[in-house]
């Protein structure tokens, strides 16, 4: 069953959907906020995990980041990681706030750009007591270094020179420029198999939804630059940490050296044959094995030390 729901986040209004087993449960629910890639909206690859989520009895809440999609606030097209790690901490508020939500039994998942949003928050915020990711990416690395780690230094430069000039256009009251986070289909095949596969998602009848965020406001990219998703994962233990990522992923190395750094219990779960962008839909039964035996298990009862 879904129902529409808003909550606020920093004072802006966020529209989810909440997710709940078609049958009555016997008590509240252990309920997971399940939050989307950057760009995307709750409708997207948010949705479809939602959805298996309370097929196997939990709550699932999904959301429109700040900025975007169904959510308030402005300049439209405004990816701040500070705020959406504030929208995850206000999700678990609006959660708390249900009459069938076992406050004490509330956990995060986090997609792609996501997965370093659900980090950080749960290493300040104790309410969330398991920590899971899918393809997860830190986007103010993926700005500095790429996908794979590999750009040219020259890239953030020219985006740095671009964000700069744009704070001088907001400030001398003229429209906010925007940068482009689809490529054309051109574009996004002379890219390699990430980028394409994004194009593919994103583009078309595959993941393609009229409310995702097609642009970025540039006054976005110094506030991206200067992110770090996982500077201090080694708080979250002994909270629990489940990160899966396809094997052929461009961007697994990011779920790799996130596991590095955070302390048991942490488990790092490769889905085989799996890109980045597979994980959004086509492996979302692979993903899903995983996921609900690690939040059954850990968000099952009230207990001092849960293990993944």
């Amino acid at each position: 069953m879904r129902t529409d729901v808003t909550f606020t986040s920093a004072g802006i209004t966020l529209a989810g959907h909440l997710y709940t087993p078609d049958t009555a449960a016997d008590g509240p629910l252990a309920a997971v906020v399940v939050a989307h890639p950057g760009a995307g909206v709750k409708e997207q690859t948010a949705g479809a995990y939602a959805r298996r989520l309370a097929d196997a009895g939990f709550a699932a809440l999904t959301y429109d980041a700040a900025y975007q999609g169904e959510s308030g606030g402005t300049p439209r097209g405004t990816e701040d990681p500070a705020q959406r790690v504030e929208d995850v901490k206000n999700a678990v508020s609006y959660l708390t706030t249900r009459p069938e939500i076992d406050s004490d039994r509330i956990g995060a998942l986090g997609i792609c750009s996501s997965g370093g949003y659900v980090i950080p928050a749960a290493v300040t915020d104790h309410r969330i007591r398991a920590v899971a990711t899918a393809s997860a990416v830190d986007l103010g690395l993926y700005f500095r270094v790429g996908p794979d780690g590999t750009q040219d230094p020259a890239v953030l430069q020219a985006l740095l020179d671009a964000a700069a000039a744009a704070r001088t256009t907001e400030a001398a009251g003229e429209p906010l420029p925007t940068m482009s986070v689809r490529p054309t289909e051109e574009e996004a095949r002379a890219g390699g198999r990430y980028s394409y596969e994004a194009w593919e998602y994103y583009s078309t009848d595959r993941g393609r939804h009229p409310r995702q965020a097609d642009e970025f406001t540039f006054s976005s990219v110094d506030k991206i630059v200067n992110f770090d998703a996982f500077h201090l994962i080694g708080l979250l233990a002994p909270r629990p940490l489940l990160m899966v990522a396809g094997n052929e992923a461009a961007t697994a190395w990011m779920s790799e050296e996130a596991v590095k750094k955070a302390n048991e219990p942490k488990r790092l779960h490769w889905i085989e044959g799996a890109s980045h962008v597979d994980l959004y839909d086509r492996y979302v039964p692979q993903v899903t094995t995983e996921l609900l035996p690690f939040f059954t298990q850990n968000l099952a009862a009230k207990t001092a030390h849960a293990t993944a």
